[in-house]
């Protein structure tokens, strides 16, 4: 017969079989570990991203009047890195007014968003990949898609008020604000202690505007953006006046998640393209076509990203004439140098070279973070991989006019075209390339990319290309619709 310990034993037993009992649900509620949050706002939809070192799981609950979005993540406490997410959010963010983070349960930590407006959440987890690790991902839409056709035409009835010198404004974004009410599931957060951002604390960073600022140690040079110089004749455009706009789709590569190539000196690729989109957007909107006038639409204007699928079918929305996608090279060997320009190819790779690119760029989707989860995705991305002969017939001819321009300002890879299976220029019905502007991955490139003088003659060297292009092939009249 086993006899039982004196009181005092016993207590001190038991106190100590308690507390391998608690660190025990312990150690299970921190099975995962917060290790980085992000937030991307941008017109076009919020993302906010949670990365930790294994996977999460999660429920969330969408109420509204006033509206919010409570996401309950299990198996994990709340430390230092996950409630950085509260300082994340600013007050012009377009969707989130603030939000309020706390360990709802032993296991179960909550995060109430307090919107703007209804958003149409998707919340999905991505695997590890390049240098993250497992991401949970919320992705707050608009309950309304916003319609790029509308926003184009919204930017030119504005910028019709302005002067011929005025630089193109972003479009306006004024969502409406929360009404007044009571909280649904303010008493859920009472029941602990919770962090709390203030919608008018401008804490965090700041929402991505139209010119990106880089950090300090690869700051761009400012420099005025001009209309482009008459570096040499060019062919004149001469096409029958469509009594329209001509319409060009500029692509910057990448964004938010998706930095891009990294220069060794941490020249982010995914700021470069954009600045050089943004100065070809004004060279384009101060030009004109046989009479006819010409507009840009950005596929991004921000720090935020865009699914490979979904730029095509931005040009397509908008009827592109041309779609410019903008990248900046990298390579496993820094001795690596030039600038290139690629078309789709039927046949395959043109080279071992562009099929390595073309692997490379596609593999966007994967480390931007897609939710293939989503079944629509799928089915548009299926119909948009129907590229026609005409089609990369008509890429080739836009693909040489740029690349004797580019010839002129830049030293290149190849002097011709170069064709691949390239995701983005599958768009089946407008003529598409893939320039890439230098290679970032070679320290003296990267230097020059980071240059604005650089960055204006690869403009230059752009919209002629394109105005030498429409003087050869003229654009198709069609129905006025800006």
């Amino acid at each position: 017969m086993t006899r039982l310990p004196a009181l005092p034993q016993r207590r001190a037993f038991l106190k100590a079989g308690s507390l391998a009992l608690l660190l025990g649900a312990q150690q299970i509620a921190r099975g995962a570990t917060i290790v980085a949050v992000r937030v991307w706002p941008a017109a076009d939809y919020t993302r906010v991203t949670i990365e930790s070192d294994a996977r999460l799981h999660t429920q969330q609950l969408v109420v509204g009047s006033p509206p919010r979005l409570a996401v309950d993540i299990q198996g994990i406490m709340l430390n230092p890195a996950l409630r950085e997410l509260v300082g994340k959010i600013k007050p012009d963010d377009p969707y989130i007014n603030g939000l309020r983070v706390g360990q709802f349960s032993p296991d179960v930590v909550r995060i109430v968003f307090d919107l703007k407006q209804t958003v149409a959440p998707q919340v999905f987890s991505l695997a590890p990949v390049a240098a993250y690790r497992d991401r949970l991902v919320l992705d707050l839409y608009p309950e309304k898609a916003i319609d790029p056709m509308a926003e184009l035409i919204a930017e030119r009835l504005r910028d019709a008020d302005k002067s011929s010198t005025a630089v193109a404004a972003k479009p306006s974004f004024a969502p409406p604000l929360p009404a007044k009410g009571d909280d649904p599931l303010g008493a859920l957060m009472a029941q602990a202690g919770s962090a709390q951002s203030s919608p008018g604390t401008p804490t965090g960073s700041a929402i991505p505007v139209p010119t990106p600022v880089l950090p300090p140690s690869v700051a761009i040079a400012a420099a005025p953006v001009a209309p482009p110089p008459s570096v040499q004749p060019r062919v004149k455009a001469t096409a029958t006046r469509t009594d329209r706009i001509i319409i060009v789709a500029l692509d910057p590569g990448h964004g938010g998640e998706d930095p891009g190539a990294t220069g060794p000196n941490g020249t982010r690729e995914k700021d470069i393209v954009l600045q050089v989109a943004m100065r070809l957007r004004e060279r384009i909107n101060n030009a004109t076509v046989g009479g006819n006038p010409m507009r840009a639409f950005l596929t991004r204007d921000a720090d935020f990203f865009v699914p490979l699928y979904v730029r095509v079918e931005k040009a397509r929305r908008v009827k592109a004439d041309l779609f410019v996608s903008i990248h900046a090279d990298a390579f496993t060997t820094p001795a690596a140098r030039g600038a290139s320009v690629f078309a789709l190819s039927e046949r395959g790779a043109s080279s071992s070279a562009a099929r390595w690119m073309a692997r490379k760029e596609n593999e966007s989707d994967k480390i931007g973070g897609v939710n293939f989860g989503d079944q629509d995705a799928h089915v548009q991305r299926a119909l948009l991989d129907m590229s026609t002969t005409a089609q990369i017939h008509d890429s080739l001819k836009l693909g040489s006019a740029m690349i004797k321009q580019i010839g002129n300002v830049a030293r290149l890879h190849k002097g011709e075209v170069e064709q691949a299976g390239f995701a983005v220029l599958k768009a089946p019905d407008i003529p598409s390339v893939l320039v890439e502007t230098a290679f970032i991955s070679n320290p003296e490139e990267e230097a020059k990319l980071r240059t604005a003088k650089y960055q204006e003659d690869l403009a230059d060297a752009l919209m002629r290309g394109i105005e030498n292009y429409f003087g050869q092939n003229p654009p198709l009249a069609r129905s006025r619709e800006l």
